[in-house]
């Protein structure tokens, strides 16, 4: 004989009653405080975990108690895990309808309604529950449907459909636990970020019947639109309108030109739900969807959901509740999740509509674009002179794509992962990004591209890159403005008042600078100087100066470059008004200014005057066999030191004109590549020389700050000896994270998704700070800096600056700022203004109130 749990083991849900999110679950309690508001809710009982657990496990309740107190309705079971968002088993509705109901339904109803509910119950219950071939109960409404699905049921159960309700009811609960505990329910409810233990509650509540002779239906409302936020009534009802009762009519939830609607028909029941919507909002403190039915002109409210909402709808909601006094301005801070603000910051397709993907890459830089494909940065270049936008696609980029990149609305590259060559660029220039879309084969002979199912694109066609989900879509897409409206400034400016790590941006260019003050960033962390040289005007000075053969004939091409420095650090200087410039001095190989290709070598031999065979000969002498681990960084600065010698004179120049006019600047001149206390000594020196030649020559006082990059493990390890000659360290943890692992970021992508998938790296490290490793590194370098300098300046300077995770590390590490892509700025400003609030240290009481 079965033996029952005490009756105990579920709780009928009333205001009073001990009814606990953790016990029961988010629906159970939520249901409650719809009950406490005086919301027309039908009877429903709460099983809480304990009881869920012992059902998976064998031991039922007793379900003819349970069933006796709905007293022969039909019931709704559903699930209620702690967290909305971990999901659940399918719920089950008309449990309890057997023979008996379907006759007493039909002679109230019609045989058609009775057919038709009967029919939708057999199939839920042999598809969900008895786990049955779905393909045997797809039969579609009619009385011979209903025949049809109770044989088949007969004959592959081998008895006759349960009549019992308390049986019905044993069997959905013990069906819905156990699925609960499968192996497949575990890993997708993981994936949301449910432990591994989550457990789950169930519902059950009497079923509110849409139907009768009044105004009768089901539907849902509620108060903001999903995709901007804005105040709009809005949902959907379905049911029978009184005034046609000859046939079911759709009737939409708010007047419409398309038909009736249930604000016309029944305008109380309108206004009450509207009601019920705004005490949700004021009594739960979020903008609720409520899910409600029409019983013969009564109104039910069967459960409520948080509204479903776009990144910039959860801004909008979160600042105007904190507005209105209903949440703190701290909550509303940890209400928004930072890397959704990435979607605010660019275009995105717009998801009310259909999408035509043909294939899917790594999302490696937030936005959406369309254009056509091109194959080459001419092209681009070519296409964007005639104010065509296009759309760069290579197999992986490299720096003399520069040009192409900033000339395209997006980039598309078949290879490479997030820190790539195209992942970082594209991010700093905020260009929407598509790396490692495998699914695609390009073709550069005949220019086209062709996808896993067979469609092919040529130059030319139109197509979509989706760089926030990864997606490559066919043709052009509708899509959103970006939204940094006044809710999002708002927002940010909040999140500025807690925060108490600096955020600063990665800006190399004037144009980079303005969108980085744009954003508010405290100043720029990290301008790459390089950068500056691959315009069409300087590239070609640039190789002057690389095929110089002696130190003089170098000079007399950087002499060319001076004035064109100058111009751009005093751009920076005036944009930024003031705020920190750090400034990395040349960093990369030689070779990358350098054409690889026959027909490119035969333009610089016309441009530079020399034989073609000579200009192969300097290309093949500069190669190296690891360039990124060769002749770059401070080993340039030390061979060649008239190039550090231009640049520093370019900067103490340009701070003097800018004194000059009233911007008071100190510049930061960072040294790339150290991995000595003598690099810095040397360059050291020489700066200090120019700034003293600048001064003497212009009568001016000036100031500068020299600080080391740390990119290297040995510069972590040295950083004490470093720090006395530098007054800031700031990591560079892109080439930080190469060097120790001995892994090429652009190569890394290749496999990278392997190793997470089977944890043999939590993460991405070049995605998020390894801070087992590098970030050892980081503490090593910081605390043995400051052991020598208390004064040191630290930061982050690579694209971990941009990532939440990789910032709270850099805030408990005592770090100065993070510095990131220009269009990460917000995503850090919130980031660290959560981690403030989350370990909180002194700060003004006032803020967050």
């Amino acid at each position: 004989m079965q033996k029952h749990m005490d009756f105990s083991a579920f709780t009928e849900i009333t205001p009073t009653a001990a009814v606990d999110a953790a016990r029961h679950g988010w629906r159970a309690k939520c249901l409650q405080r719809l009950i406490r508001l005086d919301l027309p809710v039908p009877p429903t009982v709460a099983l809480p975990v304990e009881t869920v657990r012992a059902i998976a496990a064998g031991q039922m309740p007793d379900t003819e108690k349970l069933a006796a107190i709905f007293d022969g309705s039909l019931v709704t079971i559903r699930p209620s895990p702690e967290n909305p968002d971990w999901g659940g088993p399918t719920t089950v509705l008309n449990v309890g309808l057997n023979a008996a109901k379907h006759a007493e339904i039909a002679k109230a109803h019609g045989q058609a309604m009775a057919d038709a509910m009967y029919l939708g119950f057999v199939q839920s219950y042999a598809i969900n529950v008895a786990r049955l071939d779905p393909d045997l109960f797809t039969a579609e409404p009619s009385a011979e449907a209903l025949r049809e699905v109770l044989s088949a049921y007969e004959d592959e159960m081998e008895e006759e459909f349960p009549q019992s309700p308390a049986r019905q009811m044993a069997e959905v609960l013990r069906s819905m636990a156990r699925a609960w505990e499968g192996t497949t329910a575990r890993l997708l409810r993981q994936a949301k970020g449910a432990p591994a233990d989550a457990a789950l509650g169930l519902i059950v509540q009497e079923m509110a019947q849409p139907f009768g002779p009044g105004l009768s239906g089901q539907g849902t409302i509620q108060l903001i639109e999903s995709v901007t936020g804005a105040p709009q009534v809005t949902g959907r009802f379905r049911g029978t309108n009184p005034a046609n009762r000859k046939a079911e009519e759709t009737l939409y939830l708010v007047k419409d030109k398309r038909g009736h609607s249930l604000e016309e028909a029944a305008p109380g029941v309108f206004a009450d739900l509207q009601r019920y919507c705004a005490d949700c909002r004021t009594k739960l403190r979020e903008e609720m969807q409520v899910e409600f039915a029409l019983e013969n002109g009564a109104l039910r409210v069967i459960d409520a959901v948080r509204v479903q909402r776009s990144s910039r709808a959860s801004v909008r909601v979160a600042v105007k509740l904190a507005q209105d006094g209903i949440i703190g301005r701290d909550e509303a801070i940890l209400r928004v999740e930072p890397r959704a603000l990435s979607e605010l910051l660019h275009y995105q397709i717009d998801p009310r509509l259909p999408r035509d993907r043909v294939a899917r890459g790594i999302a490696a830089s937030p936005g959406a674009a369309s254009g056509r494909i091109v194959f080459t940065s001419a092209a681009a270049q070519a296409g964007a002179a005639r104010d065509e936008r296009c759309i760069l696609i290579r197999r992986e980029t490299a720096p003399e794509d520069i040009r192409g990149m900033h000339a395209a609305v997006a980039v598309l590259t078949e290879r490479g992962g997030m820190t790539s060559h195209a992942a970082v660029i594209a991010r700093g220039l905020g260009l929407p990004c598509i790396v490692g879309a495998s699914e695609i084969r390009i073709n550069a002979r005949d220019r086209s591209l062709t996808t896993r199912d067979g469609r092919t694109f040529r130059e030319g066609d139109t197509i979509t890159v989706d760089g926030t989900n990864g997606e490559i879509l066919a043709g052009a897409a509708e899509m959103l403005e970006p939204a940094l409206d006044e809710w999002f400034r708002t927002l940010l400016h909040w999140a500025d008042n807690v925060r108490d790590i600096g955020v600063r941006a990665n800006a190399d260019t004037p144009d980079d600078a303005r969108t980085a003050r744009m954003f508010e960033a405290e100043g720029i962390g990290l301008c790459r100087t390089e950068h500056m040289f691959f315009d069409e005007d300087r590239l070609t000075v640039m190789r002057e100066m690389i095929f110089a053969d002696t130190a003089k004939d170098r000079k007399v091409a950087l002499d060319r470059l001076l004035p064109m420095q100058r111009a751009d650090f005093i751009a920076l200087f005036d944009i930024m008004a003031g705020l920190p410039v750090c400034i990395r001095l040349f960093d990369p190989p030689l070779h990358e200014f350098l054409p690889q290709d026959r027909e490119g070598m035969r333009e610089l031999a016309e441009a530079l005057d020399r034989p073609q065979s000579e200009v192969m000969r300097r290309v093949e002498a500069l190669s190296e066999f690891n360039p990124m681990l060769g002749m770059r960084g401070v080993r340039l600065g030390i061979t060649m030191p008239e190039i550090y010698e231009m640049q520093a004179r370019a900067i103490f120049e340009a701070t003097v004109d800018a004194e000059g006019r009233g911007i008071h600047i100190v510049p930061e001149i960072m040294l790339p590549l150290v991995s000595a206390k003598r690099e810095v000594e040397i360059i050291k020196n020489s700066v200090d020389a120019i700034a003293a030649a600048v001064h003497t020559a212009t009568g001016i006082d000036f100031d500068y700050r020299l600080g080391v990059m740390v990119e290297t493990p040995r510069a972590a390890l040295r950083a004490g000896e470093i720090a006395q000659h530098a007054a800031f360290l700031s990591f560079g943890t892109n080439d930080l994270t190469q060097m120790t692992y001995g892994l090429s970021r652009d190569d890394a992508g290749r496999f990278m998704g392997d190793y997470v998938q089977k944890s043999v790296f939590p993460e991405d490290p070049f995605h998020v700070l390894d801070e087992e490793g590098v970030g050892e590194f980081l503490l090593i370098g910081s605390a043995r800096g400051r052991k020598t300098n208390s004064k040191l300046t630290l930061s982050v300077c690579g694209e971990h600056g941009g990532n939440p995770e990789s910032i709270a590390f850099c805030r408990q590490s005592g770090f100065n700022y993070v510095s990131c892509s220009p269009f990460r700025v917000p995503v850090a400003r919130l980031a660290a203004a959560q981690f403030a609030l989350r370990d909180p240290r002194e700060r003004d009481e006032s803020a967050g109130k």
